[in-house]
């Protein structure tokens, strides 16, 4: 009934032109969210990003209605993604090929994801030996389920948050720390247990620098309109950065960048074009895909207030996922 809600609510748009506007995909087509029979047949060309929702008058949930046509898609091709280019994906993260719950014990459980370890190592291996020096937490290398539910796949994704679910109850947690905003917004409220993120998790125990250096702050899709992430990034920042502005996604949005090559690129080549210093960022896939971009000086705030001076990683980011399996 959600779905059939939501696909009933595009028809209230009045093709005002403003979310054509505002989002390179629709502008592209000459669409807006209220064309759904065109939007249909290309779905898996949207970035999800949200901003056609941010700035519809009338409400309407853009990225929803996207959402759902997908998993219609899925349903009228017997349960599997109807579009080609996804094999790879699908491969690794349906059944997270990856996964390590060797060190899964406590009552709280850290829960890096995917992109975090890829571009990331140096500093995942000192939080989880910080985490478990300070309070004996554990750690859940797996994929959220995220990339496989945004293609509309919702089965995968009801199997997947159930073995997530499975693995903690096991642990015996009461609580799952999040490093990436994508993972929190998709499993806050699919989890049996308390989702935080790791800022909080850091304040709470008193762990971690105050950053001092200057730059602009990217926001990643999930916490740019309630920035609930700034806020808990704030005691950690000397100086309240200004918002990179202008660039509705880092290109990796609703697994969108195959379909739409030149528009992801361009949307990091607009932040490389603005002359920003430092780019700071909380996202390790937005960082990832802005370095991997030509943008200069991407900087996530979880290694400079860990004080690891780490970059991110894009040459070895596979062999480094890969290699979270035998820590």
């Amino acid at each position: 009934m959600d779905g059939m809600f939501r696909m009933k609510d595009s028809d209230k748009c009045i093709h005002c032109r403003i979310c054509q506007k505002n989002c390179s995909f629709l502008s592209k087509y000459g669409l807006d969210v209220g064309d759904t029979s065109e939007l249909k047949k290309l779905a898996y060309h949207c970035f999800l990003c949200g901003t056609c929702t941010q700035v519809c008058p009338l409400g309407i949930d853009g990225r929803s209605v996207i959402l759902e046509m997908r998993r219609e898609s899925v349903e009228e091709n017997h349960g599997k993604c109807p579009e080609k280019g996804y094999a790879m994906l699908l491969a690794e993260k349906r059944n997270y090929i990856y996964r390590n719950k060797r060190r899964l014990a406590g009552r709280s459980i850290l829960f890096p994801g995917c992109n975090f370890p890829s571009f990331y190592p140096k500093t995942t291996r000192k939080l989880v030996s910080l985490l478990e020096e300070k309070e004996d937490m554990g750690v859940l290398f797996d994929c959220c389920g995220k990339p496989v539910a945004e293609l509309g796949l919702q089965r995968d994704e009801d199997n997947i948050v159930r073995r997530i679910n499975e693995n903690v109850r096991k642990a015996g947690a009461s609580e799952a720390v999040m490093l990436c905003p994508n993972c929190y917004d998709f499993l806050k409220d699919k989890l049996e247990v308390r989702v935080i993120s790791i800022y909080e998790k850091l304040s709470r125990l008193g762990i971690g620098r105050q950053v001092e250096e200057n730059g602009a702050l990217f926001l990643p899709c999930p916490d740019r309109e309630r920035r609930q992430w700034v806020e808990w990034l704030s005691p950690f920042l000397k100086n309240a950065p200004e918002t990179v502005r202008d660039v509705q996604c880092c290109g990796l949005g609703g697994c969108a960048g195959g379909k739409e090559p030149d528009l992801a690129g361009n949307m990091a080549g607009r932040i490389a074009g603005q002359g920003y210093e430092h780019i700071f960022t909380y996202c390790a896939s937005c960082a990832g895909n802005l370095t991997r971009n030509g943008c200069q000086g991407v900087m996530h705030l979880l290694p400079e207030i860990l004080e690891c001076d780490e970059r991110p990683d894009i040459r070895k980011s596979m062999v480094n996922r890969m290699m979270t399996k035998f820590w």
